[in-house]
């Protein structure tokens, strides 16, 4: 039984899916500047766990978003003085392009904000109806204090929560709000903005219920895994609640919340403000999409790490180990070696909260005694499982 650790309950859970499948939704890139190492880190362990999910048997409706419009898209547009939406595909082209090559498989569904405006409209609609949402000067704003489960995943108290959403996007001194915390779901349009007709006036849907609107249409009421960053827990991720719980009068909204780890370099968490980036892209010119996939997935996904040039050198080295092993010649006679048991291992590691790298460390320990034999023996099987093993990691051991 895998074991993930759940952040709303601050424990490691048993998982199993509420369906014959594994609902999974992770917030993805805003597209005006990408992919960092911190983005791969990020989707490169939601595609293993996708992948070791698989292997233990239960398929993966996997739902990841665009933010295709957004403030910060609408600044980068206009300082480069290009189209925002030609910008934002540009960068939604580089980003698939770079996870396509470090061998991240593809979401069942990319979706785009600007593809469910329509949702987002209902959806806006029925919060004003219920009461949790009022309208002023064409914007829509969520009441946090309708709210009273607010603050439930990120347990920040109540008086501490403006200054982290201030330095978030949040908007404080918006003469429209009743209280400064409270969230835009709709936004008026702005002289020179692109905007969308609804029923309060043209304007545009606000950051964290395209988010929500995109895994109800997708996912329905309750999914299994929601996945971003660990600094989208707030208010990211606590809006999201709050919004698709009083939405749909359901709860919870999501079974388990899995968040990852920063990346950091110079001292700083790897971030577009702070220009401390590591660009995926730049790596892939020195290095093999499996040398990164070994390098990143050698931190485990809730312990923060500073990028380490050094240590990513050790990784190529890693998996050149592993191919060597599993393209070594199998000999095919003798007695079998037996790597059911290095199989067993890596299952319990996975199982415990993903451990990747104590997954990877058996992974070194098969690859060196395949390498290792000294007389005639059977290789066939135990390299099949190095392969199978290898490729839930999704490395591809190209000799």
């Amino acid at each position: 039984m895998i074991r993930l650790y759940n952040t709303m309950t601050q424990q490691k859970e048993e998982f199993t899916p509420a369906a014959d499948h594994v609902s999974m939704y992770v917030c993805g890139i805003t597209p005006y500047d990408t992919t960092h190492l911190g983005h791969a880190f990020t989707y490169v362990v939601f595609d293993t766990l996708a992948r070791y999910l698989q292997l233990k048997g239960w398929p993966v409706r996997y739902v990841q978003n665009v933010t295709d419009i957004d403030d910060d898209i609408l600044r980068q547009a206009n300082r480069m003085g290009e189209d925002w939406k030609a910008l934002g595909n540009r960068w939604t082209r580089r980003f698939i392009e770079d996870m396509d090559k470090l061998n991240v498989l593809r979401p069942t569904y990319y979706t785009r904000a600007t593809e469910e405006i329509s949702h987002i409209i209902e959806m806006t609609q029925a919060l004003l109806d219920k009461g949790f949402a009022y309208e002023k000067n064409g914007g829509v704003y969520f009441h946090v204090d309708s709210c009273l489960r607010f603050g439930q995943l990120s347990r920040i108290p109540i008086d501490e929560m403006l200054p982290i959403a201030n330095e978030r996007g949040n908007i404080p001194d918006d003469p429209n709000k009743k209280d400064p915390l409270d969230f835009v779901l709709w936004q008026a349009a702005k002289p020179g903005e692109p905007a969308w007709d609804s029923p309060w006036g043209p304007g545009r849907p606000g950051w964290h219920i395209e988010c929500s609107a995109m895994s109800l249409h997708y996912l329905g009421d309750t999914i299994d895994i929601h996945g971003g960053g660990g600094d989208l827990v707030f208010p990211h991720h606590e809006c999201e609640i709050a919004q698709s719980e009083q939405y749909t009068g359901v709860q919870p909204f999501v079974r388990f919340w899995v968040h990852i780890a920063m990346v950091r370099h110079d001292g700083e968490k790897m971030s577009k403000s702070l220009g401390n980036l590591v660009m995926a892209r730049d790596l892939l010119q020195a290095y093999s999409a499996d040398a990164i996939r070994a390098y990143l997935l050698g931190h485990h996904y809730r312990t923060p790490w500073e990028y380490d040039e050094s240590k990513l050198k050790q990784a190529v080295a890693r998996v050149e180990r592993y191919a060597a092993a599993s393209h070594s010649d199998p000999i095919a006679d003798g007695n079998p070696l037996d790597g059911m048991p290095y199989r067993n291992r890596f299952i319990l590691a996975m199982d415990d909260d993903l451990d990747t790298p104590a997954a990877l460390s058996i992974l070194d320990e098969l690859s060196d005694e395949i390498l290792n034999v000294t007389e005639k023996q059977d290789l066939v099987a135990a390299q099949g499982i190095l392969r199978e093993l290898a490729g839930v990691m999704g490395l591809q051991l190209e000799p």
